[in-house]
This record gives structure tokens, sequence and C-alpha cells, in this order.
């Protein structure tokens, strides 16, 4: 596996939690896009949401945050779900959800507003470079250019309080800098994803530990089952669910990401 190429990180001083501005080398707008390509002019520009590739001093560009609910058997269990029943399910989080968090470095994470319960999770993500409608699940991985790590963080309060209101819980989840990344690694350096171990821990304590063959929905079952309902498209990622076990975190808490052949991610909320 190629190591992360370090040095585009340093020329990239414009990122910010994983956010690009526009002065960012190789960054275009969608107002200069649309120059060069002779087409509809923009008013303002829109910053790109980028993450690093590692081993390349390209960046991915991102364009919808899918995430899957409940996908290993024992969190469903703990969510008060019956994995054995229910179809899978997905939502959606904001691109600047992104918080792009570098390898062997502890990189801090603001404690968000509006919660006393802020959970982790820990996940596979799997970033798509060919998209489409109604993949079959043998075509889905054709689909796929690499895989990160992540976390899928949680206002686990909000969540729970809008869920018994029965309404949309997506303050819960879909935040600013909610999905902390690392860098995407390409199919030639890591290959898929379908076993190996999945874990995090809390100031060096194991909170989370699995293994990624416990998925109750595979990546390609995700993908294909996800292009049923929107067409997928280059840029897409997919944050594929976690472990039972999920919890909370407090100022002060470093939170320490692992899956196997991928180096760690680590956080400090702060």
């Amino acid at each position: 596996m190629s190591n992360f190429n370090s040095d585009a990180l340093s020329r990239r001083s414009a990122i910010k939690l994983g956010v690009v501005s526009l002065s960012t080398v190789g960054v275009m707008s969608s107002a200069q896009a649309h120059k060069e390509s002779d087409s509809v002019k923009t008013p303002f520009a829109v910053a790109q949401t980028l993450i690093p590739i590692a081993g390349s001093s390209a960046e991915f560009p991102v364009r919808r945050i899918y995430c899957i609910g409940r996908n290993y058997a024992a969190h469903a269990r703990e969510m008060g779900s019956d994995p054995t029943r229910e179809p899978p399910f997905f939502f959606q989080k904001p691109t600047d959800a992104i918080q792009f968090v570098a390898p062997n470095k502890i990189v801090d994470h603001a404690y968000p507003s509006l919660t006393k319960n802020y959970h982790y999770e820990v996940e596979l993500v799997a970033a798509l470079n060919k998209g489409g409608k109604n993949i079959p699940i043998d075509k889905a991985l054709e689909h796929v250019f690499g895989y990160a790590l992540g976390l899928d963080m949680t206002r686990r309060d909000l969540q729970r309080f809008m869920g018994d209101q029965k309404k949309p819980w997506e303050i819960g989840k879909s935040f600013d800098h909610s999905a902390p990344i690392g860098p995407i690694y390409p199919l030639a350096q890591v290959g898929h994803f379908t076993k190996g171990t999945i874990a995090l821990s809390v100031n060096g304590v194991v909170k989370q530990k699995a293994t990624l063959d416990q998925m109750i929905w595979s990546v390609a079952e995700q993908i294909s089952k996800l292009s049923e309902a929107n067409e997928l498209f280059p840029g897409d990622i997919i944050y594929s669910g976690t472990p039972e076990n999920v919890g909370p975190v407090v100022r002060g808490d470093i939170v320490r990401c692992s899956i196997d052949n991928l180096p760690d991610l680590v956080i400090k909320i702060v």
C-alpha cells in the first residue's frame, strides 16, 4: 500500500476541515467551470469539497454523502430494530459535513452545538467513480474508485428526540463536520474490503470491534439498492454502517479508528 502523500496537504494551506476554499491550488469554482465550458455563468462561486487521494497529488471531488443505517446486526438490536426483518435504509449528509483527517496525526474535532450526547460511529467508506441506475449487485463493485476510513458523528439526543416526535432527524446526523474521513485509497493500492477488523477506541479503551463480513448488506448490495432509488454519480461516497456499542464522547477524548490495511484515523474532541 502506498504511503499518503503529505506534501499534497502542505501545499493546500487553504483546506479547512476538509472543505476547500476557492483559493486552493487546482480548485475550480462553479462559475469558473461554466466559463471554461462556455456554458451558463453563475453569479457567485461555490467551493468544491475535495478529499485527498493517497499516494497522489490528486483529490476526490465529493458529490453526495450517503450513509446506511443499522447495517450490523448487533448495532441494529442496540438501536431497537430487528435486523432480520428490515430492508436497508439510507440518509444523506451535506458535503460540508466532511472533515479531512490526515493519517498519523491527532486532529482536533469540535464538539458541536445543541447536544449533550455526542456519539461516535466508525465506518468503512466507499468512493465511487462510476454512476448509474438499477446497478446489478454483481456489477456494483466496478463502480468503486477506492475506500477510506470514516466516522459518522451523531448528536444522539437530537436524533432520538426528533424520532420520538416522528419528525426528520437530519439535525442529529447532517451537520457541519459530522463526517470525519481519512484519505481515499484507490483500489490499485488496497483492493476491495470484504473482510478484516473494524474498531474504535476512546482514550485507549476499545469501544467498537467487529469484522467487515458482519455487515448485513455488503458494499455491493448497498450500491445496488441505492441505485434503485437514486441515480448514482462519480463523486458519491457511501458510509457503509457501524458495529455495535456506539457511545458518547466529551471534550478531551481521543478517538482512534482502525480498519485492517488502512492507517488509523484519530481525532481529539475539543
